[in-house]
């Protein structure tokens, strides 16, 4: 492997790979290393992701997103957990060459699927790999929280289960406060939303978190609206293949003075401050947070990946390209920081 020192962009940072762990025969855990200096920049809050930059022979590279398996309160050190696809450019090359002393370009954390508090009874999906951004939520609700979790977690056989070995000490330690339930396609099927509907519904008052393949969580959000789960308690988390560079610093948007009289106005609050901006018509939020020096989470720039979806208070905005949230999220006022350019002149927007 060839390792480049220096990062691509100004956002990014080379982090040392301090150990390489063999989950299963096609997944590995990657553990990260970060420096005392590095520390703020990189801490996560659970159920986030990291981007890597990933050589490519033909584009030069690749950027993959993967979810954090570690927990920020019991874990000494951040990890990603890949598994193999079939035809994943980006997991085999990560399985087939990553070794520990290795450096990997990074993206620091990113992405929404994360509780806003950690004290609720929480019910967890998690199908596959789908577990990893579920089981950084399902350790840090039972280190910080005080709430109940239920675990139910598909995979094809025994052998396919990531984590086996985690989730069984943790529910030998958490006996009253964690329920895992294995759901073996060898043994039972495929799910059914009738079947999940059953089995979830004495915990209709709990907050859900579900990831895997789609098939999954379109079974999963039947079920959960079958036992009348409200929709603002059902939070997913679907990752696409970036098609863009995320590494690469964005130059400056010109904004011509038409454009800049024309411009509405926008309260954004991100990390308890609010900040007042111009925002001219044909430029998304992204950008302008940007111009202005805002350290606002983003990741694709594409619309793909979801670290910059924010919620609008007042006012409405138009989206290029939206597909990785749901309908539902739309109807609730998430959108796409980096897709979004206003419609209305006065908008109101929380990260």
């Amino acid at each position: 492997m060839t390792t480049v020192e220096v990062p691509h962009g100004s956002r990014s940072v080379m982090l040392t790979v301090s150990a390489v762990v063999e989950e299963t025969a096609d997944t590995r855990s990657i553990v990260f290393a970060v420096p005392d200096d590095l520390r703020d920049k990189f801490a996560y809050r659970p159920g986030q992701f990291l981007t890597l930059r990933i050589p490519s022979e033909r584009t030069g590279s690749v950027a993959r997103c993967y979810s954090l398996a570690s927990s920020p309160f019991s874990d000494d050190a951040p990890k990603v957990t890949v598994k193999r696809t079939s035809d994943g450019y980006g997991s085999n090359w990560l399985c087939d060459n990553v070794a520990a002393g290795q450096t990997i370009e990074v993206l620091p954390p990113a992405g929404v699927f994360t509780p806003k508090s950690l004290d609720h009874d929480f019910l967890l999906f998690g199908g596959g790999s789908g577990i990893t951004p579920v089981i950084s939520i399902l350790k840090s609700a039972l280190t910080q929280g005080g709430g109940k979790v239920v675990l139910v977690y598909a995979n094809r056989d025994e052998k396919s289960v990531i984590f086996a070995e985690e989730l069984r000490a943790l529910a030998e330690k958490y006996p009253t406060r964690l329920t895992v339930v294995h759901w073996l396609e060898s043994v039972q099927g495929l799910p059914t939303a009738e079947q999940l509907a059953a089995l979830v519904a004495p915990y209709e008052s709990y907050e859900a978190f579900m990831c895997g393949p789609g098939p999954f969580m379109d079974t999963v959000h039947r079920a959960l609206n079958t036992v009348g789960m409200p929709r603002a308690r059902v939070h997913a988390e679907v990752f696409n293949s970036l098609s863009g560079d995320p590494f690469a610093d964005q130059a400056p948007v010109e904004v011509s003075e038409e454009d800049a009289a024309d411009a509405a106005t926008v309260e954004v609050e991100l990390d308890g401050e609010v900040h007042t901006l111009s925002w001219p018509r044909k430029q998304t939020l992204v950008d302008i947070m940007l111009a202005k020096g805002i350290d606002v989470p983003y990741s694709c720039q594409e619309g793909e990946c979801g670290s910059c979806a924010c919620t609008v208070l007042e006012g409405k905005v138009e989206m290029e390209h939206c597909d990785v949230l749901d309908p539902e999220d739309i109807e609730a006022g998430y959108i796409l920081g980096c897709q979004a350019r206003p419609v209305t002149d006065h908008l109101k927007i929380e990260f």
